[in-house]
């Protein structure tokens, strides 16, 4: 009678370990870009019919009021509006976007935003290294900002803390 009944509590352990919640894995949102805030913030339309906020990881364009404000948003906007695009959640910011990795016909969208500099990379938030290569490139080619004057190429960063 033990034998059975040691059969059968681990039976029902494995059982409930099978059926437990597997560890979250990488969040992924594939949707159609229906709006965008700026140069690194778009909204996607998913299939349940939900909008989702994005925030382009690791990277940072100026602001509206900043030089190349506008034509980093006009950039973003040629490269994900209106597209079908899949989105790679790294994190949720404090105001509630997820930020992540935006990927539309097999390109990196973030990372294209820096090649032809339409963004920095954003120091405090990188880890890819291919982004700071392309930045260099950027910066070398004067693409996009990079071809404004030096004093008007202020990171964003730099920028919103003289505005607090």
């Amino acid at each position: 009678m033990a034998i059975a009944n040691t059969k059968t509590l681990l039976f029902i352990i494995l059982l409930y370990l099978v059926l437990l919640p597997l560890p979250a894995t990488a969040q992924e949102y594939i949707g159609r870009v229906v709006g965008i805030s700026d140069g690194d913030t778009l909204t996607l339309l998913d299939n349940q019919k939900q909008q989702i906020k994005v925030r382009l990881a690791e990277i940072d364009t100026p602001e509206s009021a900043q030089p190349y404000g506008s034509r980093a948003k006009q950039a973003l906007s040629g490269l994900a509006y209106g597209k079908t695009v899949i989105v790679k959640v790294q994190d949720t910011d404090r105001y509630g976007r997820k930020v992540g990795r935006v990927y539309t016909d097999g390109l990196d969208v973030n990372a294209e935003m820096v090649r032809i500099g339409a963004a920095w990379v954003y120091r405090k938030y990188a880890s890819d290294q291919n982004l700071y290569a392309l930045e260099k490139q950027a910066r070398k080619n004067k693409a996009g900002l990079w071809s404004l004057p030096e004093a008007q190429q202020v990171p964003p960063w730099e920028w919103r803390k003289t505005r607090r």
